[in-house]
């Protein structure tokens, strides 16, 4: 059945997106807002230089509980979580019984509590779920919390803001999480985030989401942020979105992510598909991800298909679009490993005649977390 405003789901943001002129549009099965009046250009820049909120209610929150949820968790990501430490959070992939990418995720480890607190895709998080209980059963259980909201405050300005209503946050640092109080209300805060910037993800109860976003909103550095925006941050960025620039029929080595698994893990070879996975590492894939900067002005999109000097396609576009930080276009995808050394040349097929384009290194916009020093 085709999405219609009335079947989509909404966030409990919705009507102060409606409020605020938000252009609303489908995504992952909800009504989100794409832009607002002040456009996805203005919205780009004003997170760099100030500070963004968005609504990122859609994604998937839920709790991990048992005996040790740590150990269990392990066997469906090659990532470290027996070793995070409280207080913590980390970001992990999910993979299937072929080592391939179900989706990415962030775990946390809150400080004085058993159960894991997790967060996934929006448009995967039912079928995610639902494989982690498969896998984990009979050593740990899963509570979806699919009715809490989740802001994200982003940019230079974000540690600033938040301090004001809620005292003492600005201290964490990147990837630290706690409990807190913000605008008076219970949260799960971290300093983490999808844009490159400094910022902050904010867990809170459904019926406190609007409260807490106009609360930010008050303050004279944030605008509101709609799904445009973050998407050019997170691209310029080089930050993978799942089902664009990872999905289930690449690996971790092939999607160049072999650094969010864990040494320990390698060595013991106790993830999925460890084996397939390992010879990778060791003996190379035939394509990876990277990145592409178009050479002049024209953005290439998705699909665009990668081509050598010669005319032959080696790859894809997984990722595209003109990045305002940079002034220009961005992209990412997988080409032929043999073609993905930086400064390697090669053209874009767009509307069938080649642009010229290079492979270069990510991010194309320097990340500015906050990291403990």
């Amino acid at each position: 059945m085709a999405e219609t405003p009335e079947t989509l789901l909404k966030t409990p943001l919705h009507a102060l997106h409606v409020e605020l002129g938000a252009k609303m549009v489908a995504f992952a099965g909800y009504d989100m807002p794409v832009q607002y009046p002040a456009g996805v250009l203005k919205e780009h820049l004003h997170t760099r230089e100030k500070a963004g909120l968005f609504d990122v209610s859609h994604m998937g929150q839920a709790f991990l509980a048992g005996s040790d949820p740590a150990k269990a968790l392990e066997r469906v990501t090659p990532a470290d979580v027996v070793g995070l430490k409280e207080g913590m959070q980390r970001y992990g992939l999910l993979l299937n019984d072929h080592g391939t990418i179900k989706d990415d995720f962030m775990f946390t480890k809150l400080e004085g509590e058993a159960d894991m607190y997790l967060v996934v895709n929006a448009g995967t998080k039912d079928g995610d779920y639902a494989y982690m209980a498969e896998k984990l059963k009979g050593a740990a259980t899963i509570t979806t919390r699919f009715d809490r909201a989740l802001l994200a405050l982003q940019g230079p300005m974000a540690g600033a803001v938040l301090e004001r209503l809620s005292p003492g946050i600005d201290k964490l640092t990147f990837m630290k999480v706690v409990r807190a109080t913000v605008a008076g209300c219970p949260a799960i805060v971290s300093r983490s985030g999808y844009t490159g910037e400094d910022g902050f993800e904010i867990s809170i109860e459904g019926k406190d989401g609007e409260r807490v976003a106009r609360a930010l909103l008050a303050e004279s550095e944030v605008l509101p942020i709609g799904l445009g925006a973050r998407d050019s941050l997170r691209l310029e960025a080089g930050l993978c979105l799942y089902g664009h620039d990872i999905d289930e029929t690449v690996t971790p080595v092939e999607a160049n992510l072999v650094w969010s698994i864990a040494k320990r893990r390698k060595m013991d070879k106790d993830f999925p598909a460890a084996e397939r996975i390992m010879d990778q590492v060791f003996n190379g894939v035939s394509k990876k991800r990277v990145g592409i900067l178009p050479v002049g002005k024209a953005p290439a999109r998705e699909h665009t298909p990668v081509a050598d000097k010669t005319g032959r396609v080696i790859g894809e576009i997984t990722s595209g679009g003109f990045g305002p930080s940079v002034n220009g276009p961005v992209a990412m995808g997988y080409v032929e490993t043999a073609f993905a050394a930086d400064g390697t040349e090669v053209d874009l097929i767009v509307r069938g005649k080649p642009m010229p384009a290079r492979i270069a290194p990510m991010p194309f916009f320097p990340h500015r977390y906050r990291r403990a020093v």
